[in-house]
């Protein structure tokens, strides 16, 4: 069966670029360019002058990279599933019931 593709054009900072995406990843891609766009802007007003095109641009990259790292540690399941395995087995050997 054959994906559900769109052809869409994004709009990033002073770029059109033309993507192919699936159906139900359009909206994610419309908003990933805005955050861009917005973080881009804010970093080249803030540096007007100052910093070239590519600096600003990798200043936005790290800035999207921290919020994407930041987000991801708030998901990570491991140290919730050490602490249940660890609590599990101390229970099961108090209850005599450990395997």
């Amino acid at each position: 069966m054959a994906e559900d593709k769109l052809h869409i054009r994004l709009h990033v900072y002073d770029e059109e670029i033309e993507v192919t995406v699936r159906r139900e990843d359009e909206e994610f891609y419309r908003s990933a360019a805005k955050l861009i766009t917005d973080r881009y802007n804010a970093y080249a007003q803030a540096y007007k002058g100052r910093k070239n095109e590519h600096i600003i641009s990798l200043m936005t990259l790290v800035d999207i990279a921290l919020l994407y790292q930041k987000e991801r540690s708030h998901n990570d399941t491991a140290p919730y599933d050490n602490v249940l395995t660890r609590l599990t087995k101390e229970i099961e050997e108090a209850l005599g019931t450990s395997r």
